[in-house]
Formats: C-alpha cells, sequence, structure tokens
C-alpha cells in the first residue's frame, strides 16, 4: 500500500497487531463489567486495549482523543491526532455477540485520513488511507456499487432499533440489519459488505472517525446530518449524528433520511 501515510499505516497495523494479544486474555461472553456514568459498560479489556493503543500509536508532537482516555485539550494545538475507541461494541463484548472491533482514526488539520478497524470475532481488519484506498483482508476493497436504495443493505444500530428509531424506515423497500458497533458497520460499508449505514442519533468522534475515513478513502459518501464534511478533533467532539454509503447513493440516502432528521432532533 503506497501512501504518504505509509508510517502511520504501519503503526496502525502494528496496534492492530498489539490488540490481538490483548484480546487473547478475555473471553467475550464472560468478562466483568462496570458501568459509567450514563450506564455505558466498560470493562477491563476497554482500559487494556487504550493502553497497547497509546504505547503504540502516539508521538510527542500529536494529540490524542480517545473514549477511555481523560481528554487533553492540548490536542487541539496538535494538527496531527489519533481518534480512537479501544473497544467500540462494548455491549456486545459483554454478551458474546461478535460485533464489536479495535477503532483506530488518524486526522490531520481536523480531516480523517487514514483508518484501521479490526473485529476479532469475526477475524476481519479494514485498513486504508485517503490517498490509497482500503483494504479488507489484507485485499483491495470497494465500496457498494450500487445506483438505487430498491433492496440496499443498511446497517442500522441494535440499540436505536429496540428504542424504535428505526420504524419510519421499515415499511422502505430497503433491507434493514440491526447491528453493534457503529465503527464495525462502517467498517463493512468501505468494503462494500453492506451498501449503507446512519445513525440520526448523537455520536462521539471516537465512534465513527476511523470508520468514516476508510469509507471516504474507499471512495465512498460520507456526511454529517447538516450536510457537511465531517470535521474531527474539535473542542467538543460530539456529533448529531452521520451518514454513510457507496458513492452512487449519495441522493438517495439524503432523500430518505431528510424528512426524519428534524423529527430525530425534537425527540432529543
Amino acid at each position: 500500500m503506497t501512501s504518504a501515510y505509509s508510517d502511520i499505516l504501519a503503526r496502525i497495523e502494528a496496534a492492530l497487531a498489539a490488540s490481538r494479544t490483548v484480546f487473547s486474555r478475555f473471553t467475550p461472553g464472560a468478562i466483568e463489567t462496570e458501568y459509567k456514568i450514563g450506564h455505558d459498560p466498560v470493562t477491563e479489556a476497554d482500559r487494556a486495549l487504550d493502553a497497547v493503543l497509546r504505547q503504540n500509536l502516539l508521538r510527542d508532537d500529536e494529540g490524542w482523543l480517545s473514549e477511555e482516555s481523560v481528554d487533553d485539550p492540548i490536542r487541539l494545538q496538535r494538527s496531527r491526532v489519533w481518534v480512537v475507541d479501544p473497544l467500540d461494541g462494548t455491549r456486545e463484548f459483554v454478551k458474546g455477540i461478535p460485533e464489536f472491533c479495535v477503532s483506530i482514526g488518524f486526522v490531520e488539520n481536523g480531516r480523517p485520513m487514514a483508518g484501521g478497524i479490526y473485529n476479532p470475532a469475526t477475524d476481519e481488519t479494514f485498513l486504508g488511507a485517503i490517498d490509497c484506498g482500503v483494504t479488507y483482508n489484507g485485499k483491495p476493497s470497494h465500496p457498494s456499487q450500487r445506483t438505487s436504495l430498491e433492496g440496499a443493505l443498511i446497517l442500522a444500530s441494535r440499540s436505536e432499533v429496540k428504542r424504535g428509531e428505526w420504524k419510519a424506515f421499515e415499511n422502505s423497500s430497503v433491507v434493514i440489519r440491526p447491528m453493534g458497533s457503529v465503527a464495525y458497520k462502517l467498517a463493512l460499508v468501505s468494503a462494500g459488505l453492506a451498501d449503507v449505514t446512519f445513525t440520526l442519533t448523537p455520536k462521539n468522534e471516537w465512534d465513527v472517525v476511523a470508520g468514516a475515513a476508510l469509507v471516504q478513502s474507499a471512495g465512498g459518501f460520507v456526511s454529517t446530518l447538516e450536510k457537511t464534511d465531517l470535521t474531527a478533533n474539535r473542542r467538543d467532539p460530539l456529533l448529531s449524528g452521520l451518514l454513510a454509503c457507496g458513492p452512487f447513493l449519495k441522493n438517495s440516502l439524503l432523500a430518505l433520511v431528510e424528512p426524519h432528521i428534524g423529527l430525530a432532533q425534537q425527540a432529543r
């Protein structure tokens, strides 16, 4: 993979390899769980992965934003920043559902430029940068080339579906598949293993930056709910939501979700 980000990609690969070793110490579905304020689960695996990612990725002149680290505002002064979720899909990990992953995003001047996502349960690795495309398990991959949403596979948040947030889309012509881990869903879209994923629910940068980098690196479409490009390393890392799809579904996806964005935001 020839890229101006070869060093970054090498570091991501090393970090993902190190995460495999960490995961080997834990059994999904049989791990002690604590709960943060807001009832989000956290495990010893989350913390161990955060430490090993930091060790393999971070250099002195770079910033760090991780779900499992205390936010250091010095990142706002850095042009190159790592945005990571050591274990996206902790709920699935705790329940033994194979929909969780390590999510590593690299941001330069506010733009997601490279990413790596690894699902240890399925042994899938997604790696890419904006100037060289994406590989899926070491082989070049491409996003969906579908031109119509008719029959398209849309990956939905399992928790959002349970809360009834996808009822508005159930009678449309698409196929909706509930799944954990927004990062993993974005990775699957980047490799053309699904056509679309979106969330009208707020997500933090660490949830989506790596996956967004992969979708964009593959040539797919990514947008905020405000129809703007995703920018990262902001003071407040919370996003209103995110849309992602293959390159030819952009207009159809926007048309599908636009009537529901305002309603979703009012409901919150």
